[in-house]
């Protein structure tokens, strides 16, 4: 089955039923964020775009749990065969390649987390899956934010583990390529950043 953006969107409708929550909304506003930064650029297409961030986190949908979402995700996109999403769901989370550098738990097997290690120390990653780390930080649920705000967001409700600075780096070093990709910064192509970030 071929992915487009009404079967994302329908997608996520069906997850938001299953577990409902905030996650939904945020996945809308990283989807949003994705189209537009990728209309700025050449070799990405918005669609596509869109669709990875929609779908990112749609593990979810299996109900409260911590890192198991990002290989729930994986299974899920995996079994329709869209490929790219589920490496995207995957890795959306590590943007240092290493999936040591987690923030929270690993609530899965050890042949799960063995599998999860791999697959993301062996993962290339291009220029969607960088699009889509960055904008997992440029939303909340009530819409776009910059990546201090999102940055004091998670660590509020995960703390501060011992490569969060590091993450933070290179989260900001994404930032600086879209904006060099794009022409210009990347906060001034989301409406309402600013807004939304100082409420």
């Amino acid at each position: 089955m071929q992915l487009t953006k009404a079967i994302a969107e329908q997608c996520l409708k069906e997850a938001g039923i299953k577990n409902p929550g905030p996650w939904t909304d945020h996945s809308r506003y990283v989807a949003q964020a994705c189209q537009i930064i990728a209309s700025h650029c050449d070799n990405l297409n918005e669609d596509d775009a869109y669709c990875y961030g929609l779908l990112h986190d749609i593990g979810r949908y299996v109900g409260v749990t911590k890192e198991r979402h990002m290989l729930d995700g994986y299974t899920y996109c995996k079994e329709r065969g869209w490929d790219k999403a589920a490496q995207i769901a995957l890795d959306h989370a590590f943007m240092l390649h290493d999936i040591k550098t987690s923030i929270s738990d690993f609530d899965m097997t050890d042949a799960e987390y063995k599998f999860m290690d791999e697959t993301v120390k062996n993962a290339v990653y291009d220029d969607y899956d960088l699009l889509v780390q960055l904008c997992d930080s440029l939303a909340l649920p009530t819409g776009f934010c910059i990546l201090e705000k999102r940055f004091v967001d998670v660590a509020l409700r995960y703390g501060t583990p011992e490569y969060t600075v590091e993450r933070w780096k290179k989260t900001i070093e994404i930032k600086g390529y879209f904006s060099t990709k794009c022409g210009i910064s990347i906060y001034k192509l989301l409406p309402g950043i600013i807004e939304n970030s100082i409420k």
